[in-house]
C-alpha cells in the first residue's frame, strides 16, 4: 500500500506543475485521498464486506468531493486532478498512469446488474473536465477525451475525441498537434490550445468552398467580358461577402 502511494505521489509531481513539494501532494491533494481510501474500500468489496465497503466509499465522497464505487478496479500512478464532482462506477477499470479532471464521470447505460455497465480505460488515457464517458465499452491506450466531451462509444488508442456526441479527431491532419504534445509529455485536460472542433473544421471548409466559388465566378465574368460579352443582367451584391470576418466567428 506505502509503495503505491508513493508512485502517486511521484506522479502527481511529474504531472501538475503547481505541486511544490511530496509534503503538500500528501496532505492538500483530493485525489491522492480518495484513491486511498478507494483502496481500503476496495479491498472489503473484494472481502464481501459490502457494507463496509459502501460506507468507507461515501466517507471517501464526503471529505473529497470524489465518488469512487467500491468495486471499480484502479491501476497504478492515476492522477485525479482537482477531482470535485467526479463520478467512477462500479463495472469501470482505469488502466495504469491515467489522468482525469474535475466532473468527469465514467458512467453506465445499463440497468442489468452482473453486467459491463461502465467504461474500461486503457494506460495512460487523459480524460478532461466535464466530460462523460458512458457505457461498457473500451478506451484504448493514450487516448485523450477532450473537456465536455460525450463518448457513447469507444476511441481507438492514441486517438482524441472532442464534441457531444464525442467525434475522433482525424490522426493525419493532427500530427503537428501530436508532435507538441509529445514535447510537452502530456496534454492536460485532454486538449490544446490548437485543436480544432470538428464542427469549427467542418464550417472553415464550407467557408472556403464559398471563397473559392466566388473567385472562379469572378474569373469567369472577367474572360468573357474580356471576350466581348456584356453580362448585363449580373447586378453586384448588396454585402460583400467578408470570409475572413466568418472565418473568426466560427473560431
Amino acid at each position: 500500500m506505502f509503495s503505491r502511494l508513493r508512485e502517486d505521489l511521484a506522479s502527481v509531481r511529474e504531472r501538475d506543475p503547481a505541486a511544490r513539494s511530496t509534503f503538500e501532494v500528501l496532505t492538500c491533494y483530493p485525489g491522492v485521498h480518495a484513491l486511498a481510501f478507494h483502496r481500503l474500500a476496495h479491498a472489503a468489496w473484494q472481502r464481501k464486506w459490502f457494507w463496509l465497503g459502501r460506507f468507507t466509499s461515501n466517507v471517501s465522497r464526503f471529505l473529497t468531493g470524489i465518488e469512487i464505487h467500491p468495486g471499480a478496479v484502479i491501476g497504478r500512478r492515476v492522477f485525479i486532478d482537482h477531482g470535485m464532482g467526479v463520478v467512477i462506477g462500479e463495472t469501470a477499470e482505469i488502466g495504469d498512469d491515467c489522468t482525469i479532471y474535475q466532473a468527469v464521470t465514467l458512467g453506465g447505460t445499463s440497468l442489468y446488474r452482473g453486467t459491463k455497465r461502465h467504461p474500461t480505460l486503457g494506460k495512460g488515457v487523459v480524460v478532461g473536465a466535464g466530460a462523460k464517458v458512458l457505457g461498457g465499452f473500451t478506451v484504448g491506450d493514450g487516448a485523450k477525451i477532450g473537456s465536455n466531451a460525450v463518448v457513447v462509444k469507444p476511441v481507438p488508442a492514441g486517438a482524441t475525441a472532442v464534441g457531444n456526441p464525442a467525434r475522433i479527431i482525424d490522426a493525419e491532419r493532427d500530427a503537428a498537434r501530436e508532435q507538441k504534445a509529445e514535447q510537452m509529455g502530456f496534454t492536460a485536460y485532454g486538449v490544446t490550445r490548437d485543436l480544432d472542433d470538428p464542427v469549427s473544421k467542418a464550417l472553415h471548409g464550407l467557408l472556403d468552398h464559398a471563397v473559392e466559388t466566388d473567385r472562379r465566378l469572378q474569373t469567369i465574368i472577367a474572360k468573357l467580358e474580356t471576350a466581348g460579352i456584356k453580362l448585363e443582367d449580373v447586378a453586384e451584391p448588396a454585402d460583400a461577402f467578408d470570409a475572413s470576418r466568418l472565418s473568426k466567428m466560427v473560431d
